[in-house]
C-alpha cells in the first residue's frame, strides 16, 4: 500500500470492517516492509498498547488470505510481510544480516517461471497442477555485509 493510499478505503474495498487495530497493522506493514510479526506487533502496540498479539496475528493472517498483503518465509527466517502484492516480484536475502529487498521479476508475466510438470516423471500429483505464483529468493550478501566481509576490522 503506497503512502498515498488510505487504509480505510483498502479495508472497505476488501469487504472488511474498519477497526483501529486493522488500520494500525496495515500502517505497520507499510512502514516496515518485510518485517516479521514480532516487529509488527511492537509497532502496532506502540500506537495501540491495549491490542493483543493474537488480534495482530489474526489481522496478518486475514490480510494474507485476502491478498491485501504477502507473506514470505525465507528458509531459516520467520514469516515476513509486505504490501507489494500481485506483481510476482522476488526477493534478495542477505545470508549474514537477514535483510530482505524486493527485486522485480526478471522476465515475462506472472508467474515468470514455468516448472516442468512432467506427469510421467513426477507421478499423479503433477497431473492437472495449475501454477499461480512463482517464488524466487536470491541469496547472497547485502552491500553493507559484503563490504564488512571484504574489509574486516
Amino acid at each position: 500500500m503506497p503512502p498515498e493510499l488510505d487504509e480505510t478505503a483498502t479495508l472497505r474495498a476488501a469487504g472488511l470492517r474498519v477497526t483501529r487495530p486493522r488500520a494500525a497493522v496495515l500502517r505497520a506493514v507499510r512502514d516496515q516492509p518485510h518485517a516479521d510479526a514480532r516487529a509488527l506487533v511492537d509497532q502496532v502496540r506502540h500506537e495501540l498498547p491495549a491490542v493483543s498479539r493474537q488480534a495482530i496475528f489474526d489481522c496478518l493472517n486475514t490480510f494474507a488470505e485476502l491478498g491485501l498483503l504477502r507473506r514470505i518465509q525465507p528458509a531459516g527466517s520467520p514469516a515476513r510481510y509486505e504490501l507489494r502484492v500481485g506483481d510476482n516480484h522476488h526477493h534478495l536475502v542477505c545470508r549474514e544480516c537477514g535483510a530482505v529487498s524486493d527485486v522485480d521479476c526478471s522476465v515475462g508475466a506472472a508467474p515468470c517461471l514455468e516448472p516442468a510438470l512432467d506427469a510421467a516423471a513426477l507421478g499423479p500429483q503433477a497431473g492437472g497442477f495449475v501454477v499461480d505464483e512463482a517464488e524466487v529468493i536470491y541469496w547472497g550478501r547485502c552491500a553493507r555485509c559484503a563490504s564488512a566481509h571484504a574489509n574486516p576490522a
